[in-house]
């Protein structure tokens, strides 16, 4: 099988871009080239870029929901009720799993993860992993990368006392699961600026 790559080419524009950015950055012209694609077509973009600082990042709290969520999280954590972090199996989720779940490990040592198993599960939120959840007397459960399209199984885990946070950037439909924090920034309300962040 052969493969063929087909690359975007740049407007006179973004070649001057390129052009300033390989000089001042003594750097390799396919790599300029990414990076003004990107949108990093300064010698100060390319500087914030390589050296990310937290201060340059969006406010969380522009995702819809995000303030019903860390509500959420904290009155678990208040009540030491057990947490489940759920995430996909693939690369985006189990990152995500692994980042809310170290994080969260600083506040509360009553907290467990599920990644479901893709064969038997498939994708995304499963009865299986809820099931986990009512076993181990898990109160909430954080959907990470997933969930976003799981309308029925965020109906079970409420019938079963479990409440959901969805964090996922998959597109959402017309209607949301029912779950207490929908945090995607997809969502037509959403004024995040980035919606492409992974496992959220």
């Amino acid at each position: 099988m052969i493969n063929k790559w087909n690359f975007l080419t740049l407007t006179n524009e973004e070649q001057d871009k390129q052009t300033i950015l390989t000089d001042k950055l003594s750097i390799g012209p396919y790599l300029s080239k990414l990076l003004v694609q990107r949108g990093v077509d300064s010698k100060e973009k390319a500087f914030d870029f390589f050296n990310p600082d937290l201060a340059n990042l969006h406010d969380p709290f522009l995702y819809p929901d995000m303030d019903l969520a860390v509500k959420r999280i904290e009155k678990a954590i208040g009540n030491k009720e057990r947490v489940l972090i759920y995430g996909d199996y693939d690369v985006d989720g189990t990152t995500a799993v692994a980042l809310v779940y170290k994080f969260l490990r600083r506040f509360t040592n009553n907290i467990d993860y599920y990644i479901p198993d893709r064969y038997d599960e498939g994708y995304g939120v499963s009865y299986l992993g809820i099931d986990y959840a009512q076993k181990t007397d898990v109160k909430l459960i954080i959907a990470l990368d997933c969930g976003i399209k799981a309308i029925a199984k965020i109906d079970y885990a409420k019938e079963k006392g479990i409440d959901f946070i969805i964090g996922d950037h998959h597109m959402p439909d017309d209607q949301l699961p029912n779950a207490v924090a929908v945090v995607n920034a997809k969502r037509l309300d959403s004024i995040y600026p980035y919606s492409e962040l992974s496992g959220c």
